[in-house]
């Protein structure tokens, strides 16, 4: 999927960012959400479904949890169905050793268009890489995952997104 058009993007990873691994939503927030199994669902916090949607991205998951985000995360956040990035069946191809897997296919996504991409295991390597090859504004958001998305990460999205993808470029 390519283009120039439209909102920024946002990629959005969901172990580490929304799932963290530290302690429960539940510590922090009152009674755990129904986790049907998965105890980790219970870290998921309820707040930041609206808080992504606020920021007037179009929201992408770019996650392992693949269209299962769909129908086990989003729900649970207050999220519509969202676009899932396709992975690559196979990660072998020439890129730098230490650069990470879903970079590549990731900034094929965006094509043009400016991106954020909110991960924990986002680096060094991939942020040069991307600098040197999309045209377009781009931001790679790395997010603790011992906390999961912060106050101060929302702060800096928003302030990114203020100046680098203003909302002439709003959301759909």
């Amino acid at each position: 999927m390519t283009g120039a058009a439209g909102p920024a993007l946002l990629f959005l990873d969901v172990d580490g960012p929304l799932l963290p691994f530290g302690s429960s939503v539940a510590d922090h927030h009152g009674a755990p959400l129904d986790h049907r199994g998965n105890p980790l669902l219970e870290r998921l916090d309820p707040r930041t479904g609206p808080r992504l949607l606020a920021l007037g991205c179009r929201l992408v998951w770019a996650s392992t949890w693949g269209d299962e985000a769909n129908t086990t995360v989003a729900p649970r956040l207050g999220l519509p169905r969202l676009p899932v990035v396709e992975w690559p069946e196979t990660c072998a191809d020439d890129s730098p050793r230490g650069l990470h897997w879903k970079t590549r296919p990731l900034l094929a996504w965006a094509g043009r268009r400016p991106f954020v991409w909110l991960d924990d295991e986002i680096g060094a390597l991939d942020r040069r890489w991307v600098a040197a090859r999309h045209p377009g504004p781009s931001l790679l958001h790395r997010v603790d995952p011992a906390k999961g998305l912060t106050d101060a990460d929302f702060a800096a999205l928003t302030a990114w997104l203020r100046t680098a993808a203003p909302p002439a470029s709003a959301a759909l």
